[in-house]
């Protein structure tokens, strides 16, 4: 992983090993992995870690999303029938709970969510989406490169 500034995962091993557990108890959760990987792709556009959008972006075309759906998810609210019920579903909860300071996450946001997915689902994406704020967390705050960076600047 390259930095501009610490190499978190590297001077504390045990806590990184401990997130990547929960990413690995969340893919083997009750959730698809494409759906997963939707929602921690709109996470990260809101928090602007360019290293996850880029990985997540990558991820989700080699798992064959169409580039057409993929440049979409920034404004998916106004993509029609694009987005499965389910994805709109997703992407609507991932936004309130990843801007919760200003939402505060109001009963219509949970009621929707729940509407759509069962306790256990709507934990797991909770889950999901919580994982994927504290990742971009470190990955703005330690400024990660992206994979597209690493590679022009070896050009």
């Amino acid at each position: 992983m390259t930095t501009s500034r610490i190499d978190y995962a590297t001077v504390s091993p045990d806590i990184y090993k401990a997130f990547g557990a929960v990413h690995m108890a969340v893919h083997k959760g009750s959730l698809p992995k494409a759906l997963i990987d939707l929602v921690y792709l709109r996470v990260s556009q809101i928090n602007g870690c360019a290293f996850c959008i880029d990985m997540h972006s990558r991820d989700l075309l080699k798992a064959g999303l169409p580039v057409d759906k993929l440049v979409l998810v920034p404004v998916w609210h106004e993509a029609g029938a694009v987005f499965s019920t389910r994805e709109r579903a997703a992407l609507a909860w991932a936004e309130s709970v990843t801007r919760v300071a200003e939402t505060g996450v109001p009963d219509a946001d949970y009621a929707a969510a729940a509407a759509e997915f069962g306790d256990k689902e709507l934990a797991d994406l909770s889950y999901a989406i919580a994982l994927m704020n504290a990742f971009n967390r470190f990955g703005v705050s330690f400024r990660v490169a992206p994979a597209a960076a690493i590679a022009a600047a070896k050009a």
